[in-house]
């Protein structure tokens, strides 16, 4: 009996095509089969197409746990987000898995719902993937979530925040952070408020997470330095941010603080449900209270009136933490690395 070819016999063991058999369907090296089924730019169209024909012939499905085990790592980077219902986020993931995507890297999301617990253990089971990189939303991490990042050795750039100013060392990345100063944003709306003769400003703020925070930190900031700061106009409400609690918070700070003039709500969604809420009872805005959001959510542009707020570059954050990422998986960045890409402040009617 004529002995079967090895890569047969290998077939009938395992169960599964190999990706040397595609290599020797296509006529191309394995290398090249592996990164033109990872969907790497620099490899030719041509040979992409030959490659995934023989693919689709022999009915190959790469096999990323062996791969991983193999090199050590993965094609995979971990994006670690708190929330998906957030277009902030959304435009955050967008971006940066289309600029790992063109470098032949895959995304494993996790939604940490701005848990620390929560995200410690998504980032267990990932890392369980060997991946080659992490992106992690915000600074304030668990201990267990540093030390897990460095054990395991794989780069980490933090997303939307960035240290005090003065301050470089980021604990388990080496100090590699892509975002803006979340502090001086919240200052910067304050301080409009003031230059247009507001003197009682109030800060709405919902959710309550580490970048909240950092708005208010900002809010008080201006405040203390103008000598308008009262700490009753603070309204916290740690529930999530949506259009119904910023019409709920409207109406209670009004009837709470009736000499109040100006709001500033920690999130867009809060502010267009103020002015929806302001509309219904009739209360002037800007003339009886100015009102200002954050983030420059869809729809800002078009409430009545428009809503001043703080355009955050999102998406701009999402890809240069990818491309940030991408040199240091491949050894071409060395040292702290803070990138700022600023807010910008976009006043409109309601102030």
């Amino acid at each position: 009996m004529t002995p079967l070819p090895k890569f047969q016999k290998s077939r009938r063991a395992t169960g599964r095509v190999t990706l040397a058999e595609v290599a020797a369907e296509a006529g191309v090296s394995p290398i090249t089969v592996s990164r033109a089924l990872r969907g790497e730019r620099a490899v030719d169209p041509e040979l992409v197409h030959l490659v995934t024909q023989a693919a689709d012939r022999l009915g190959y499905v790469p096999d990323p746990a062996a791969r991983a085990l193999a090199s050590q790592r993965s094609d995979h980077v971990a994006i670690l987000i708190p929330k998906l219902s957030n277009a902030l986020f959304v435009d955050l993931l967008d971006a940066a898995q289309q600029t790992l995507r063109a470098a032949g890297y895959q995304a494993l999301i996790g939604v940490t719902h701005y848990d620390t617990a929560q995200e410690e253990q998504l980032l267990r089971e990932q890392l369980m993937h060997r991946p080659a990189g992490v992106l992690l939303t915000g600074l304030h991490s668990s201990a267990g979530t540093t030390a897990l990042i460095a054990r395991s050795r794989a780069p980490c750039v933090h997303l939307m925040d960035l240290p005090p100013e003065g301050e470089v060392e980021v604990a388990h990345s080496g100090g590699h952070c892509v975002g803006f100063r979340q502090i001086d944003a919240g200052a910067a709306i304050t301080r409009h408020l003031l230059a247009r003769g507001r003197r009682r400003v109030a800060f709405g703020g919902a959710q309550l997470d580490e970048r909240v925070m950092q708005r208010l930190y900002g809010w008080r900031k201006a405040l203390e330095q103008a000598g308008c700061y009262d700490p009753a106009l603070e309204w916290l409400n740690p529930a999530s941010s949506s259009l119904a609690l910023g019409s709920a918070m409207f109406q209670q700070m009004l009837a709470a603080q009736p000499d109040l003039d100006a709001i500033f709500f920690c999130n867009d969604d809060l502010a267009q449900g103020a002015l929806m809420a302001a509309l219904r009872l009739g209360v002037a805005v800007p003339g009886r209270v100015a009102v200002a959001g954050f983030n420059d959510l869809t729809g800002s542009d078009q409430m009545l009136p428009t809503l001043t707020t703080v355009r955050t570059p999102r998406a701009e954050i999402g890809r240069t933490a990818a491309r940030l990422l991408l040199s240091l998986i491949r050894g071409e960045q060395e040292g702290p690395n803070l990138v700022d890409l600023g807010f910008e402040l976009v006043v409109r009617d309601s102030t």
